[in-house]
C-alpha cells in the first residue's frame, strides 16, 4: 500500500512556518541587494507621497474659519470653572475695576497643607496623612507653591470632566457591544497611542495659547482609562447581583445606577486613579501651550540649562504626583474592602466630620491671610533652595567623571546606536510591510495581516518612512534593554518575598513620576542626543517588564507546582519547565506595555534632540502646523497599534496553547 501526500501536508506546522519565514527574509534581502534596480521598493518614491498633511491642515483651517463661534463658546464655558479654580488655588478673586476693585485672597497655603493631612488621615490613617501633608509642605517650603497650585487647579477641573465623560462612554460601550467593537475600542486605542505632543497642536490652533487649551488636551488624553475601567467593572459584576435586581423589580435605569455601578465601584476607583495620574502627566506637557505651572518652570529651566531650578521643579512634580496617587489608591482600596462608613446623623458636621473640619480650617486660615502675610504666601525666610547644591553636584560629577561618561556615550553611539539606526533607516519599506503583514497572518489571520500592513504602509505613503524607522530604532533598543533589565528583576522578585519588598516601592515611585522628570537628571550628565533619550526611556519603561514578570510567575496555580515537586522536579526544573512557560503570556504582556511606554517617552525626548517622528511633532507644535503634527502623531500611534495587536495576538495564541 502506498501513501501519497504532499510535503506541505506531512510537514509539521512549525517547520512549515520556519520555511515560509526563511523564504520571506530571503526575498527581502534580494530586494535590498537589488535596490539599484528596484529603488521604489526600498525608498518610497517622493512623487508618490500622498499629501495627507496638507489635507489635514486644510481641514483644520476650515474648522477654524467656519466653526470659530463653537470654539469661542467652548472656551467661554470651560473658562468659568477653570478661572474659578485658578483664582481659588493660585491667584486671587478680583471684584470690581480700577481703584475700587476689591481682592479676595486665594486659599491659604497653611490651610491647604492641613487639609491634605486631614484627607490622607481620613482615607489611610496617620502614615498616609503625614505623607500627603508632607508632600504639600515640601512644595511650599521649596518655593514651588504657586506653580504647583496652578497645576493642581487644572487637574481639579479636568479630572471630573474625564470621569463623567469616561463613565457615560463606558456605559454606552458596555450596553452596545457593536459600539464597543466598532467605535469605542478603536478610538481608545488611537487616543492612548497618539503622543501627548500631538494633542497640543489642534488645541493650540482651535483654542489658542491658554489654560483652556491645556485643559481640553488633558481631558481628552486622560479619559480612556475611565472608559476601560467602566466597561471592565460592569462586565465583572456577578450575574447573581444582576438577577437579584431584576427579581426586586428594578427598572433598567435603577439597576444600572443603584446596583451595577455601586457593585463595580472598586474597579471604577482604579480608573479614577489612572485618570488623575495621566491628567498630571499631560498638564505638565501642556505647559507648552499656556498651562503654566510646574511643567512650564521645568521647560524654562531646561531651555536655559539651569540644572538646579529644573531639578527643584521636577521634585515638586514628583511630590504632587505621589500625594495624588497615594490618596486615590487609598480611596480605591477602601472602596474595594467596603470600608466607606459615615455616621447617619441628621446633623451635617456629625455626618461629615472630616469635611467640616477641612472647610473650617480653610475658612479660618484664608481669613487670617487678610491680616497675617505669612498665611497668604510662604514667607521667604522659611523657604529652602537646593538649586546651588544640584548645580554643584552636577559640576563635580562632570569634572571627575567626564572622561568615563563621554567614553561610554561615544562608544554607545559608534558601536550600537549608529549601526542600528543605519540598518533601520535603510530597511526596504515594502519588505517591512510584507514581513509585518506575514506576522499578522500567522498570529491572527487575514484580518490582522491587512490591518498591520495598512498601518505600516501609511507611514511610507505619508512621506515619513525615514522618521518612522528612526523612531522604531530608538524605541526598539530602549524597550529591548528595559526588558533585559526588567525581566530578570521581575524573576528575582517572584522567587524572593524579601527582594520583592525592596523592589515594589522603587517601581511604584517610578510609575508615578511624570515623564519630564526622567529627562532632567540624564540631560545633566549626558547632554542632549540619542543616548540621553535612550537612558530616560529605559528608566520610564522598565516598570511593566518588572511588574508583569513578577505577577506572571506568582499567579501560576500552586497545584501545578506541587504536581511538579511530586514528579521529582528540582526547584530549578520546576521554575524553568513549569512556572516560566506558564507565565510567558503574562511576561509578553509586560513586554508589550514596555514597548508602548517606550514609544510614549521617545516622543517626549524630542525635546532633547532626537531626530524622529517626535521631532516632527515638536517642530509642528512650534510652527502651529496642524497637518504635519497630526500626521506624524498618527504615524506614532500606528507604530504602537501594530506592536500592540501583534503582541496581543501572540499572547492569545500562547494562552490557548497552554490551556
Amino acid at each position: 500500500m502506498t501513501v501519497t501526500a504532499s510535503a506541505s501536508e506531512t510537514r509539521p506546522p512549525v517547520q512549515r512556518w520556519l520555511l515560509v519565514w526563511a523564504l520571506a527574509l530571503a526575498a527581502v534581502l534580494v530586494v535590498f541587494l537589488q535596490q539599484d534596480r528596484l529603488p521604489w521598493a526600498v525608498n518610497y518614491p517622493a512623487e508618490a507621497v500622498v499629501p495627507v498633511a496638507d489635507w489635514v491642515s486644510a481641514l483644520m483651517r476650515w474648522i477654524k474659519s467656519n466653526l470659530s463661534w463653537l470654539t469661542r463658546s467652548i472656551t467661554a464655558v470651560l473658562g468659568v470653572p477653570l478661572d474659578f479654580a485658578l483664582n481659588l488655588l493660585a491667584k486671587s478673586f478680583k471684584i470690581g475695576h480700577g481703584a475700587d476693585a476689591y481682592v479676595l485672597p486665594r486659599l491659604s497655603w497653611v490651610g491647604v497643607c492641613a487639609v491634605a493631612f486631614i484627607a490622607g488621615h481620613a482615607v489611610g490613617g496617620r502614615k498616609l496623612g503625614i505623607l500627603v501633608g508632607g508632600c504639600f509642605l515640601y512644595i511650599a517650603l521649596f518655593g514651588q507653591w504657586t506653580s504647583a497650585m496652578l497645576t493642581l487647579a487644572l487637574i481639579s477641573i479636568a479630572v471630573p470632566f474625564c470621569i463623567v465623560t469616561g463613565l457615560f462612554a463606558g456605559i454606552w460601550a458596555w450596553r452596545k457591544p457593536w459600539a464597543e467593537r466598532l467605535i469605542v475600542s478603536p478610538a481608545l486605542d488611537l487616543m492612548q497611542t497618539i503622543p501627548t505632543f500631538a494633542y497640543l497642536i489642534p488645541m493650540l490652533l482651535l483654542f489658542g495659547n491658554s489654560p483652556v487649551s491645556a485643559m481640553i488636551a488633558t481631558a481628552i488624553f486622560a479619559t480612556p482609562p475611565m472608559v476601560r475601567a467602566t466597561m471592565l467593572g460592569l462586565s465583572r459584576v456577578p450575574s447573581e447581583i444582576d438577577d437579584f435586581s431584576e427579581m426586586a423589580g428594578c427598572t433598567a435605569r435603577q439597576k444600572l445606577w443603584r446596583v451595577l455601578l455601586p457593585s463595580a465601584r472598586p474597579t471604577l476607583m482604579v480608573g479614577v486613579n489612572q485618570v488623575i495620574m495621566l491628567a498630571l502627566n499631560m498638564v505638565i506637557i501642556a505647559s507648552m501651550i499656556g498651562a503654566g505651572g510646574l511643567g512650564y518652570d521645568v521647560l524654562l529651566a531646561l531651555r536655559a540649562l539651569k540644572v538646579g531650578e529644573a531639578m527643584e521643579a521636577g521634585l515638586a512634580i514628583v511630590a504632587l504626583a505621589i500625594a495624588l496617587d497615594r490618596l486615590s489608591q487609598a480611596i480605591a482600596h477602601n472602596q474595594a474592602k467596603g470600608q466607606v462608613h459615615q455616621a447617619m446623623s441628621p446633623v451635617f458636621w456629625r455626618r461629615y466630620p472630616n469635611l467640616t473640619l477641612a472647610v473650617a480650617i480653610l475658612a479660618v486660615t484664608t481669613l487670617l491671610s487678610l491680616y497675617v502675610p505669612a498665611f497668604a504666601a510662604v514667607p521667604k525666610a522659611i523657604t529652602i533652595t537646593t538649586a546651588p547644591l544640584w548645580k554643584a553636584a552636577v559640576n563635580w560629577v562632570t569634572i571627575n567623571f567626564f572622561d568615563v561618561i563621554e567614553a561610554f556615550r561615544v562608544a554607545l553611539i559608534l558601536n550600537v546606536l549608529n549601526p542600528l539606526r543605519a540598518f533601520c533607516e535603510g530597511f526596504p519599506w515594502l519588505g517591512a510591510v510584507f514581513l509585518l503583514g506575514l506576522a499578522g497572518y500567522q498570529l491572527g489571520g487575514l484580518r490582522l495581516a491587512a490591518l498591520v500592513a495598512a498601518l505600516t504602509a501609511f507611514c511610507a505613503i505619508a512621506g515619513l518612512w525615514e522618521k518612522t524607522m528612526a523612531t522604531v530604532y530608538l524605541c526598539g533598543i530602549s524597550a529591548f534593554i528595559a526588558c533585559l533589565i526588567g525581566i530578570p528583576i521581575g524573576l528575582a522578585a517572584a522567587r524572593s518575598d524579601r527582594f520583592e519588598k525592596i523592589v515594589t516601592p522603587i517601581i511604584d515611585t517610578l510609575q508615578v513620576l511624570p515623564s519630564f522628570c526622567f529627562i532632567i537628571p540624564v540631560v545633566m550628565l549626558f547632554r542632549v542626543g540619542d543616548v540621553t533619550a535612550m537612558i530616560a526611556t529605559i528608566a520610564f519603561a522598565v516598570v511593566p517588564a518588572i511588574r508583569y514578570t513578577n505577577h506572571g510567575i506568582r499567579q501560576v496555580p500552586p497545584a501545578l507546582i506541587e504536581a511538579a515537586k511530586v514528579s521529582g522536579c528540582t526547584p530549578r526544573q520546576t521554575f524553568f519547565r513549569v512556572q516560566l512557560p506558564l507565565a510567558l503570556p503574562e511576561i509578553m504582556l509586560g513586554v508589550n506595555q514596555t514597548i508602548l511606554m517606550a514609544l510614549a517617552m521617545i516622543i517626549i525626548c524630542a525635546m532633547v534632540g532626537t531626530r524622529d517622528l517626535g521631532q516632527e511633532v515638536f517642530i509642528a507644535l512650534s510652527k502651529a502646523d496642524s497637518g504635519r503634527g497630526i500626521v506624524a502623531g498618527l504615524a506614532i500611534a500606528f507604530i504602537g497599534i501594530v506592536a500592540d495587536r501583534l503582541f496581543n495576538a501572540w499572547t492569545a495564541k500562547a494562552r490557548a496553547r497552554l490551556g
